[in-house]
């Protein structure tokens, strides 16, 4: 039996008449004798008895009934989890983030992203990029945002957005009594580094070696959160990406771009063996906005 007679035989059974059975599928009448008649003809056997207009299923028919409601119930669950699909809802993701992206992007997008989709589940956890990537190619992780480009074969890297690495310097500090870019000549207070091999600890040290400086700092951090922790106890102050700086408390830091500029990007990081779903990019779209956020609010 084709998909279309066993809808039909479906109907027919339910209705009891031609008419109903047309009615529950929203097909004419003599679309539905069409197909019964087609269906009784493959089968070689008659379904059903005709007695003044009403049709009477034979024993055979009952017997198929009852494969074929479960095989209805089926059809309808399909559908319902293929409308699911394409809406993005009753998905689950897994979302991973390095810690200074889970604390300032991932908020604002899962606050946007829960109540388009009430019926979806995430799951986040945070890690450094080498760890992400490593989640990513043993599948237990579907989408990264990361501050690093991991140039492996096995991950594909799509930028979200472009900022530029900014001084958190306490109020103070002489660095904090100036306004707009901060060269790197005028760095008086100790500097929080992050380590050489950091993506912007590295940056940072290739900037200063071309000026021919070497920045001192007796202490040294491993997450960005930490350092702009310390700029606000009035530790020392530090370089950071726009992210970490635009969660900075202004009552306490004062925010100036970097002299000069270096840009920095913040990536989506996926398995390039495993194109995402519509309903992990529909998450992607929230992400990108926040992070766009977040630029914009170290323009105020």
């Amino acid at each position: 039996m084709r998909l279309r007679h066993i809808e039909v035989f479906h109907a027919i059974m339910q209705a009891g008449t031609i008419s109903g059975a047309a009615q529950l599928l929203h097909i004419s009448q003599p679309a539905v004798t069409k197909v019964l008649q087609h269906c009784e003809l493959q089968l070689g056997m008659p379904l059903f008895d005709r007695v003044r207009g009403k049709l009477y299923p034979t024993p055979e028919a009952q017997r198929l009934f009852v494969e074929i409601d479960k095989l209805n119930r089926d059809l309808v669950a399909i559908r319902r989890l293929a409308a699911n699909l394409r809406s993005g809802e009753s998905e689950s993701l897994r979302l991973m983030a390095t810690p200074t992206l889970g604390a300032s992007v991932i908020p604002a997008a899962m606050t946007h992203w829960a109540q388009a989709f009430p019926r979806s589940r995430c799951q986040l956890s945070t890690n450094h990029t080498r760890e992400i990537v490593s989640a990513l190619l043993l599948g237990e992780a579907d989408l990264a945002l990361s501050l690093h480009d991991p140039r492996h074969p096995g991950i594909k890297a799509e930028a979200l957005a472009t900022g530029t690495m900014m001084a958190l310097c306490p109020l103070h500090s002489p660095e904090a009594q100036g306004s707009g870019p901060l060269p790197l000549e005028e760095i008086q207070s100790e500097l929080i580094a992050m380590a050489e091999d950091d993506p912007i600890g590295h940056m940072l040290h290739n900037a200063s070696e071309a000026e021919g400086r070497h920045l001192d700092s007796r202490i040294t951090v491993q997450t960005y959160q930490l350092a702009r922790a310390l700029v606000e106890a009035g530790v020392g102050m530090t370089v950071v990406d726009p992210f970490t700086a635009a969660s900075a408390d202004r009552s306490r830091v004062k925010v100036r771009p970097l002299a000069p500029a270096m840009s920095i990007q913040l990536y989506l990081l996926t398995s390039a063996s495993a194109p995402l779903a519509q309903a992990a990019r529909r998450l992607v779209n929230y992400l990108r906005d926040a992070a766009r956020a977040n630029l914009e609010s170290l323009d105020d």
